[in-house]
């Protein structure tokens, strides 16, 4: 499997949203950066703890010109729920055949049993600038914030 690395750029990959729309990721590359966080499942605890922290950041992404993008294999009408039930502010993507994950080379933890969670920073020309790979929900969006404020 590939693993993204520095400098590599965001791919021209479409997965369908909450709403079972097509949605490209490289669709802000020019415009603004994008924070992407792959996780393993809606309604877990920690993986509903780290949404709710983009969340609550949000607005800090968005005044520092970045857009966050979650995804899951977790069906649409799954991140429908999870978006509805947590107030959730940003696009939610659905990856059930994880062409996503193995873009971005994301592996699976705990002897493969678990979806691995990991968050992507791309700059404003969707280049690579941050990757980060921790199993624990805590930290992501601090480390992605704390990347995005020096670029």
């Amino acid at each position: 499997m590939k693993h993204m690395k520095k400098g590599d750029y965001l791919p021209h990959i479409s997965l369908k949203d909450k709403d079972g729309k097509e949605f490209y990721l490289d669709s802000y590359k020019g415009d603004k950066a994008v924070v992407i966080y792959f996780y393993p499942r809606n309604f877990t605890p920690g993986c509903t703890m780290q949404a709710c922290e983009f969340r609550d950041k949000y607005e800090e992404f968005k005044d520092l010109g970045a857009e966050v993008i979650g995804i899951s294999s977790d069906t649409e009408a799954s991140h429908a729920r999870f978006v509805e039930k947590f107030k959730l502010p940003f696009v939610f993507l659905s990856d059930p055949d994880k062409k996503a994950r193995k873009a971005f080379g994301v592996q699976s933890s705990l002897l493969g049993l678990v979806l691995g969670r990991e968050t992507f920073l791309f700059d404003k020309e969707g280049k690579l600038q941050m990757r980060y790979n921790n199993l624990k929900a805590a930290h992501h969006t601090e480390k992605a914030l704390e990347k995005l404020k020096s670029l």
